[in-house]
């Protein structure tokens, strides 16, 4: 895909994540604390915490990492929606790309992957949960097919202001 707000797609490599990309999906997971509304926390992960919360993701085998000439340019992750087994088939998705390397495809190349790793898990549905003033990621999962289900108005807030959250759907069978 190149949809044309993407300045010039990339050759990247999406494979699996691995205990050793932990370093670098947190510098971009903590930059998005830090920086966006895109994580809904103020409190950056340390080290550890997401050494831990990577190697969930790793034994579900739901991590995809993105490399651009030997850099971790983004990262993207299934998980459960909600815990309860009732939900046991849905998942809901993220999606983050490193500073500086927005608008080259990588986005878009994560998803997909993430897509078709979910699918083959079995998973039945994948949830966005999108702050609604994310209009790239709201695009690029109308892109990818997910439907917007509804809005959410003020569910969060963070640097003083209250967000409204998008939910949007995308059958995986």
């Amino acid at each position: 895909m190149n949809p044309i707000y993407e300045r010039d797609a990339v050759a990247v490599t999406v494979r699996r994540a691995q205990r050793g990309d932990a370093e670098a999906v947190r510098a971009i997971r903590n930059h998005a604390i830090e920086q966006s509304t895109a994580l809904w926390t103020q409190t950056p992960q340390s080290p550890s915490e997401s050494a831990a919360w990577l190697a969930a993701h790793l034994e579900r085998g739901s991590a995809v990492v993105a490399d651009l000439d030997g850099e971790v340019a983004g990262f993207a992750v299934y998980g459960p929606w909600r815990e309860l087994d009732g939900y046991r088939h849905t998942v809901e998705d993220s999606v983050y790309v490193r500073e500086g390397r927005h608008g080259l495809g990588i986005g878009s190349a994560l998803l997909d992957a993430l897509i078709a790793s979910a699918r083959e898990a079995g998973h039945h549905l994948m949830i966005a949960d999108i702050e609604a003033g994310n209009v790239p990621s709201i695009r690029l999962h109308e892109r990818f097919g997910f439907h917007h289900v509804g809005t959410v108005r003020e569910a969060g807030i963070k640097f003083g202001r209250r967000l409204d959250l998008t939910i949007m759907r995308l059958s995986l069978t």
